[in-house]
Parts: structure tokens; sequence; C-alpha cells
């Protein structure tokens, strides 16, 4: 896995009284543990540093879904169900700055 890569996950509820399993972006991957930003199709939901990507081949999603940055889990890699597809340059430079904006880092 690689950031970027579209994957499958027990994705935690905020209040962590349980999960749901749902894609999630793979933002930082090492050895032990993976750092995931949730997808939703609740596009409703969309804030300031959220997306939208379409599905396609390249990314395997089926429905038309939102790219939640601030929803951010780290989980055991062992969690990961599969790998679904991963974003296209275009959604990782977006992807990045959402980030680097949503962090403060610049």
């Amino acid at each position: 896995m690689k950031k970027g890569d579209i994957v499958l996950v027990p994705f935690p509820f905020s209040d962590m009284k349980g999960f749901k399993t749902r894609p999630a972006i793979v933002l930082i991957n090492n050895e032990f543990d993976v750092t995931l930003a949730f997808l939703t199709s609740e596009l409703r939901w969309k804030m300031e540093f959220d997306f939208i990507i379409e599905p396609n081949l390249q990314n395997g999603l089926k429905v038309k879904s939102l790219v939640r940055l601030n929803k951010i889990a780290t989980l055991d890699t062992d969690l990961v169900i599969g790998v679904l597809g991963h974003l296209s340059e275009h959604q990782m430079r977006e992807l990045n700055s959402n980030l680097i904006r949503l962090l403060k880092l610049k």
C-alpha cells in the first residue's frame, strides 16, 4: 500500500462505539500501521478541505464519493481488507494541497 491508494477497512465511528466497513484513502503507511482519511457517499457533509471523486476503473469506487480529510484514523495494517484502486495524479495534488491547508503547514 502507498499514499493515495483506496482501501477497504473497518473504519471506526468518532465515538469509538463501533465501525463501518468502508473505503478510505491511505495517507501514511508503515510496517505496522496505516493512517487513513475516510470516504462517504454523503456529499452533503462536504466541508472546506474535503473533495469529491467520481467513480472509475482507476479508483475502484462504485459511487461518487467525498474524501473527508477531517475524519482521519490510524489502524493496524492487518485490518485492511484489500486495495480497491488509487487516486489520479490530479486528485493526489488536491489531497496534498488540502492536507497542507488543513494542518496549517504553510
